[in-house]
C-alpha cells in the first residue's frame, strides 16, 4: 500500500519541492523517448509537477498522467494545462492500454513486500512490445530519509529477481550514484525494461 506519510509530505511541499530542482527533463528521457514510435501513448506513474510529461508533450506523445499526491498533481494540471489523474501504484487496472510507461523517482516509494505486484500490473497495462522505465535508490530494505518518506531500498538483485517473475526482459540496467532532495547521495539502478508478449 502507497505510504500516507509520504503523500503527506508531497501534499504539503508540492510548491517548494516543484521548484527545488532543475526545470529541463529528467536525465533518462529523451533517450527512452528515442526508442518510442511516433505518438506513442505513454502512463507516467508519479508525474510530480508535469517536468518530464512536458517533454513528452513537446516531442507530440500522448500521456496519461497520474500522481499520488494531490498536490503535485495540481503542479502538473497547472504546468501542461492537461488533466492528471489521482493513481496509487497499487490500483493500477489498465489492460493493453499503453506503449510505455515512464515512472522516473516515483516507484521506489512503494513499500518492498508489494513492488513485485505493482510491477506485474504495470505488464498487464502495457501493450507486447512496449517499454518501462523506472529508477530506485538501492540499499537493504524499507527505510525512511530525513523528510519521513518512505523508500523501498532494494537490495539490486532482489530488484532485478521481482522484474523478472512479473515478465519483463530487461533492456538497459545503468548503476550510477546521484543524491536527491535529502543532500545523501546514494546507490541508484535505472532499468529499461520491455514486454516480450
Amino acid at each position: 500500500m502507497t505510504d500516507e506519510a509520504t503523500l503527506a509530505f508531497y501534499d504539503r511541499e508540492a510548491p517548494s519541492y516543484t521548484m527545488s530542482f532543475a526545470q529541463g527533463p529528467a536525465r533518462h528521457l529523451d533517450a527512452f523517448l528515442d526508442r518510442l514510435p511516433g505518438g506513442a501513448h505513454i502512463l507516467e506513474l508519479g508525474c510530480g509537477g508535469g517536468r518530464d510529461a512536458s517533454r513528452m508533450i513537446e516531442r507530440g506523445f500522448s500521456v496519461d498522467m497520474t500522481d499520488g499526491s494531490k498536490g503535485m498533481a495540481k503542479k502538473a494540471r497547472e504546468r501542461t494545462g492537461q488533466d492528471v489523474r489521482l493513481l496509487r501504484f497499487e490500483d493500477l487496472d489498465a489492460v493493453k492500454a499503453y506503449d510505455a510507461v515512464w515512472a522516473h523517482a516515483s516507484l521506489h516509494h512503494q513499500p518492498l513486500a508489494g513492488l513485485g505486484d505493482v510491477l506485474a500490473r504495470i505488464h498487464r497495462a502495457v501493450r507486447p512490445g512496449g517499454l518501462f522505465f523506472a529508477n530506485y535508490k538501492l540499499g537493504d530494505g524499507d527505510d525512511r530519509d530525513r523528510f519521513g518518506r518512505l523508500y523501498n531500498f532494494s537490495p539490486r538483485q532482489h530488484l532485478l529477481d521481482l522484474y523478472g517473475d512479473a515478465g519483463w526482459q530487461l533492456e538497459e540496467v545503468e548503476d550510477y550514484r546521484a543524491g536527491g532532495l535529502d543532500k545523501v547521495e546514494r546507490d541508484w539502478i535505472a532499468i529499461t525494461a520491455r514486454k516480450l508478449a
